[in-house]
């Protein structure tokens, strides 16, 4: 590889970090000012949510159906598309004046954020195919290090009084920087098409099994966004027949059921974003009391938790070096290092004080290489997959936390905090809960808001000192999800250790791959 093919690489791995940085910008903008965008345009709890949500369900279809056409599209192209998408989503922003445009603007902004993941986790897998899993932590290292940067600009703007419109601005800074980087690159030819692999033989990686996990999700998704239908309503059955019909039709059409590893790696994934992205918020939420005791604004923990992540992505080569623990060695010691973070956090109190920020920084250790070493061990397993594997398993991610587990997260604290109240004397309960609701996973009764603001105040108080602490119980009964994600990975630590060892497959003999022979301006 001569030095030019070298420094182009380079200029292209950065472009394509600093492209993941612009996601995480985004992102940032809808966590730190749902409350402004509520309180200027009226917008009730749910409006909030729908917009949040918006910002998140587009991502993870437009990965997965991108994936399926990136590599006769075009690597270029599709970054450009993302590149447009990310400055109409921050104009419509600003110029917002209602929930419907600030839904679209979230929508817009997503489809932009997944076409970024469906472009650069292939391309960095392909340019650097002997360093799979370390490249892609360090490419993973952009969203927590944009997290952290936007989350300290946007702290610092709001203690000056600035205005919400200037820090969705800030969203321009990594999107001009990458754009006019993009001008210069030329994408490597992904590893599967230029060792001649079909494909058919790319779909054949998921086959049909993976494609039904794939597509119930993406399907259920759809329907509770556009119909408003979701489990356990009879309709939503329809959708999984749906799903089920498309995943026959794939499986007898390309003539494969699907890896079983993979297909494992697609249900582990369930758990991992789980425990990762459904629990980050939940948590930040809870220890924001304990924060304020030792002087810090609640928000100063995203950006806490976000650097502990960047600098361990950064530093992933001298850790597996050093530790020769393997991928699925260090997923392993990930997942302990979340259980012990995660029971330490339920066992703190408003009063804990500064012990807080030693359980998170555990926490944030051990889940910071979950995602990027997922992506690593796919990429290094399934090569023949391509794209397709390699993001479809980041949209099940995506989807999964939103459609299985957000909503049992939220059973987990409702069954809770109704099992505490239950427990309190003279008839509390009747004072304090609301009618019994189904979900997915059973009935269980809500508190009720107009009971709670009927009490004096001495009665919302013990709520709220309930509410408090059920929430630490239930992040304790969450441990399980890391627990179970330890017992697959030593398992399969175990499987390769009786078939001769993990080690990475490789589609060529050479590292060098072919370039497109022409920029995609």
């Amino acid at each position: 590889m001569t030095t030019e093919v070298k420094a182009h690489r380079t200029f292209l791995f950065w472009t394509c970090f600093i492209s993941l940085i612009a996601t995480s910008f985004g992102f940032i903008s809808r966590v730190f000012m749902l409350g402004d965008w509520g309180r200027e345009f009226g917008l009730s709890e749910t409006q909030l949510g729908e917009i949040f949500g918006a910002g998140l369900w587009p991502f993870a279809i437009s990965i997965v159906l991108f994936s399926l056409v990136v590599d006769r599209f075009g690597y270029g192209r599709a970054l450009w598309f993302a590149f447009g998408c990310h400055i109409v989503s921050a104009i419509m922003t600003m110029r917002a004046s209602g929930y419907s445009e600030l839904y679209w603007a979230a929508f817009v902004g997503a489809l932009g954020n997944g076409t970024v993941e469906a472009v650069i986790n292939p391309v960095v897998a392909t340019m650097y195919p002997r360093e799979k899993t370390k490249w892609l932590n360090i490419l993973h290292a952009g969203w927590p290090g944009g997290l952290m940067l936007a989350g300290v600009l946007t702290i610092g703007l709001e203690a000056l009084g600035i205005g919400w419109k200037i820090k969705v601005a800030l969203i321009f800074l990594p999107v001009v920087v990458y754009g006019m980087m993009l001008v210069f690159c030329r994408f490597p030819i992904q590893e599967r098409v230029a060792a001649g692999v079909s494909y058919r033989e790319m779909l054949q990686e998921p086959g049909g099994l993976g494609i039904f996990i794939v597509a119930v999700l993406v399907v259920g998704e759809l329907g509770r966004v556009i119909w408003g239908y979701s489990f356990p309503a009879p309709q939503a059955w329809t959708f999984v027949g749906i799903a089920a019909a498309v995943a026959l039709a794939y499986g007898l059409v390309v003539k494969a059921v699907g890896r079983p590893m993979y297909i494992l790696l697609l249900v582990v994934m369930l758990l991992l974003a789980t425990t990762e992205l459904g629990t980050d918020g939940w948590i930040k939420e809870l220890m924001a009391p304990a924060m304020k005791l030792i002087g810090l604004d609640g928000g100063w923990i995203l950006v806490y938790t976000a650097t502990i992540m960047m600098v361990l992505r950064f530093l992933i080569g001298p850790i597996l070096r050093v530790t020769r623990l393997g991928p699925l060695g260090l997923l392993a010691v990930s997942s302990a290092m979340v259980v012990v973070g995660m029971y330490w956090l339920s066992q703190i109190t408003t009063e804990a004080g500064w012990n807080i920020l030693i359980a998170a920084g555990i926490y944030g250790a051990g889940q910071c290489f979950f995602w990027p070493t997922t992506l690593g061990v796919v990429s290094e397993r399934f090569p023949k997959g391509g794209a397709l594997t390699l993001n479809a398993i980041a949209g099940v991610g995506m989807l999964g936390v939103g459609i299985l587990g957000g909503p049992w997260l939220g059973y987990v604290q409702n069954t809770t905090i109704a099992a505490q109240v239950r427990a309190e004397a003279g008839g509390f309960a009747e004072q304090v809960l609301g009618e019994p609701v189904g979900s997915m996973f059973g009935r269980y009764q809500p508190v009720d808001p107009v009971k709670v603001a009927a009490l004096g105040p001495a009665e919302q108080q013990r709520v709220a000192v309930i509410r408090e602490a059920a929430k630490r119980e239930a992040l304790r009964i969450v441990c399980v999800l890391p627990l179970m994600m330890l017992v697959c990975y030593l398992g399969l630590m175990v499987y390769f250790r009786l078939t001769g060892g993990y080690r990475a497959l490789h589609l060529t003999e050479v590292e060098d791959v072919p370039e497109e022979p022409r920029r995609l301006t």
